[in-house]
Order: structure tokens, then C-alpha cells, then sequence
């Protein structure tokens, strides 16, 4: 992610703002205004459009699956000079990004405020945090009953003993001719015990 040096160039400072989409409409107002920033002359007001995600991991008939998972379901994050030197809405920024497919408005209504460091640093953070990383769909707890769906111990239970959430592994305690082995598995190898089971 670039970031934007504001301390040269004035007419480059912006603030974070939260906006409100359509469900699952998130990427698609992202690429909109990204899209017709140049196009409407914004270049100068508009600098970045946010839309916080992470890799999920899950196995479905006996394949492993990724997709991307949204932080903020519901909402993007734009960096832009909303309003201007005399704190009034710059009103071209304001109807463009409501105008925006998949966009509400702006979190806060006809004076939305701006998202103070502090909240953007930790969203931020979050993105970086979760780049190049995949978490399980499903989060397990130690002690939970789970099956192996996977691997060498196919269809037996065990017990969760230790989670490694850095590494995406878990120690489950299997039952092998009556004694109890621990096993190394990752996330995706196992699925939670149903009733049925």
C-alpha cells in the first residue's frame, strides 16, 4: 500500500472516511470510484479506497477452498479531502462518492467525521497483518472433539491438545488401538464433531 505524503504537497492532505455500501457491494464501489477519480477530476481529492480483507480457508468434499472474507462487511474506507480549507463539503467529492455504485453515503450523514488516527493505524495494521496469511473459516478451542477428514487418520475423532494459529496447525490426541497419540494436523484436516457423528 502506498503511502501518501501529505507534508510537501497541501492540496494532497485528506482524512479517512467510512462508507456505508449495499451488501457484498464493497468491491464493486471500490473499483467504481477508482475507476472515475480521473475521469471526474478528482486525482487531487480522492487518494485511496479501502476495502479491508483476509484469505479464508475451508474444506468442502474433501477440498480445500480460499476466498477472501471482508473485515467490514458492509463498508469501505476512503482517504480524501472532503472538506475544504474553510471546513465546508467539498461538494464535488461528496456527490461523486454517493453517486458511487453499491454506496449508502457516508457513515455519520450530511457532516460525516473523519476516522481519527488511532482507528485507521489499527485497521490498517489489520490489513497488513492478514497479508499473505490464511485463517480457518471455523475457529477451534482446546479441548473441542473434532473429526480427521484428511491424511492418514481419515474418519477418526480426536481431541484438541494445542492450537498454533501462526502456523495454521493443531496437536489433536487420537485414540489408536486403545492408546492415545498425539497427531499434528492443519486447520483444514479436521472438521467439529456433529451430533450425528
Amino acid at each position: 500500500m502506498e503511502e501518501i505524503d501529505t507534508s510537501s504537497n497541501p492540496v494532497r492532505q485528506g482524512q479517512w472516511f467510512v462508507v456505508q455500501t449495499l451488501s457484498n457491494k464493497e468491491p464493486a464501489a471500490k473499483r467504481y470510484i477508482d475507476r472515475y477519480i480521473s475521469e471526474n477530476e478528482l486525482d487531487d481529492y480522492v487518494f485511496e479506497v479501502l476495502v479491508p480483507e483476509q484469505t479464508v480457508s475451508e474444506v468442502k468434499h474433501g477440498k480445500k477452498t480460499q476466498r477472501k472474507r471482508k473485515l467490514y462487511p458492509g463498508y469501505i474506507f476512503i482517504h480524501c479531502r472532503l472538506y475544504d480549507e474553510e471546513n465546508k463539503v467539498v461538494q464535488k467529492v461528496w456527490y461523486f462518492i454517493n453517486g458511487a455504485d453499491g454506496v449508502i453515503g457516508f457513515a455519520g450523514g450530511k457532516s460525516p467525521a473523519p476516522l481519527k488516527d488511532a482507528e485507521i493505524d489499527r485497521i490498517l495494521n489489520q490489513v497488513a497483518e492478514s497479508e499473505g496469511k490464511e485463517v480457518p473459516k471455523v475457529q477451534y478451542e482446546v479441548g473441542e472433539e473434532v473429526k480427521i477428514t484428511d491424511g492418514p487418520f481419515l474418519n477418526l475423532s480426536g481431541r484438541i491438545d494445542e492450537i498454533d494459529a501462526e502456523r495454521g496447525k493443531l496437536k489433536i490426541s487420537v485414540s489408536i488401538f486403545g492408546r492415545f497419540t498425539p497427531v499434528e494436523l492443519e486447520y483444514w484436516q479436521v472438521e467439529r464433531l456433529t451430533d450425528e457423528d
